[in-house]
C-alpha cells in the first residue's frame, strides 16, 4: 500500500480554511477551482470531475467539525484503486494561519505516482485559493 502525506501552511484563519474544506459539494468553486471542474453529491457519494478528465466517486466517510477533518474513499469512477482512503485536516497555526494535512492510502502501489501528482497539483491550487481574499465575485 502506498502512503501519500502532504502538509503545508496556509495564510488564512483556520475557520476560513475549514469552511471551504467542509463545503464538500462545492470544492470546484471554494477549494480547488480549475483543478476540479465539477462536484455534485448523490446521497453520501461525492462525484468529482477533474480538469484532466478523471472522474471519481468518493464515499464521504466523515465530516468532523470539532477536529476540522474530512475523510473520504474512492469507490468508483474512471480511477479504480483496489483501496483508497484519504483525509484532509485543518489545524490552527496561530490566529491567522493554518496547517493543512492531507493523507492518502492507496493500492495498488502503481497508482501512488499519479495520485501523488494530483495531490501536489491540488495542494498548490488549494493554497492559492485559500490565501486569496474573498471579493463579491468569488
Amino acid at each position: 500500500m502506498a502512503h501519500i502525506h502532504k502538509e503545508f501552511l496556509v495564510e488564512s484563519a483556520p475557520d476560513n480554511v475549514w469552511a471551504a474544506v467542509r463545503d464538500v459539494g462545492e470544492i470546484h468553486r471554494r477549494l480547488v477551482p480549475g483543478f476540479v471542474t465539477d462536484t455534485h453529491l448523490e446521497a453520501d457519494i461525492r462525484v468529482v470531475t477533474f480538469a484532466n478528465g478523471v472522474v471519481v466517486h468518493e464515499l464521504l466517510v466523515d465530516i468532523d467539525d470539532e477536529a476540522r477533518r474530512v475523510a473520504y474513499a474512492v469507490v468508483g469512477g474512471s480511477l479504480a484503486p483496489r483501496h483508497h482512503h484519504a483525509s484532509m485536516q485543518v489545524f490552527a497555526d496561530g490566529e491567522k494561519h493554518s496547517r493543512f494535512v492531507w493523507i492518502t492510502d492507496v493500492t495498488p502501489h502503481d497508482l501512488a505516482g499519479p495520485i501523488a501528482e494530483m495531490v501536489d497539483q491540488g495542494a498548490l491550487v488549494m493554497k492559492q485559493t485559500l490565501e486569496t481574499p474573498a471579493t463579491p465575485d468569488n
